[in-house]
């Protein structure tokens, strides 16, 4: 297959998914190996990005989704916006940022970290979207474990987890996200 044809093929399969394809799955359609789907894929990336197109190639941990341009933002959310969800608190995002670091967790341990019950934060960030469950710890009881969703990755702007900024000296993981989501 030629490399347009490729690259043509690609954005269709992810402009129609709307949601991340893996790219194992890719492979497999499009019948190419993993080297020449990351080769199509850096093109079409670096197309949209050169001709200044709206949207962008994003690599999310092993798989590819068509996303608008960052710089269009405003724009479309001014075109599409019906209602802003409301922004992450301090203690959400605390909550966030433990499971972010220290995944698969349970909510005992994110309780143990912050002193206090986190069972509306854990409850929030479910309803959202930006963890899941992923298990239970063997352990009495029986614990869910806990961990983060594409969609955490893609809000803030990650394409996997080791893109996390490091902790801080002080061990405040909460700081480190609350910096990243206040830049946006």
């Amino acid at each position: 297959m030629e490399d347009k044809v490729i690259e043509s093929a690609l954005e269709g399969i992810l402009f129609t998914a709307g949601e991340p394809v893996e790219c194992k799955r890719l492979c497999q359609v499009l019948e190419i190996s993993q080297q020449q789907l990351e080769d199509a894929a850096r093109r079409l990336g670096d197309y949209y990005r050169y001709e200044q197109r709206g949207l962008r190639l994003l690599r999310l941990e092993d798989s590819y989704q068509l996303a608008s341009a960052p710089e269009h933002a405003d724009v479309i959310r001014r075109a599409l916006e019906t209602r802003k969800p409301p922004r992450l608190s301090p203690a959400v995002l605390e909550v966030l940022a433990i499971i972010a670091y220290f995944q698969p967790t349970t909510r005992g341990y994110v309780e143990q970290v912050r002193g206090v019950s986190s069972a509306y934060s854990v409850n929030t960030l479910l309803e959202r979207g930006l963890i899941e469950e992923c298990g239970k710890l063997a352990a009495p009881g029986r614990p869910t474990l806990f961990r983060t969703t594409r969609l955490f990755l893609k809000t803030f702007g990650l394409s996997s987890l080791e893109e996390l900024p490091p902790l801080p000296e002080n061990g405040e993981p909460g700081e480190a996200l609350a910096e990243k989501e206040a830049a946006k």
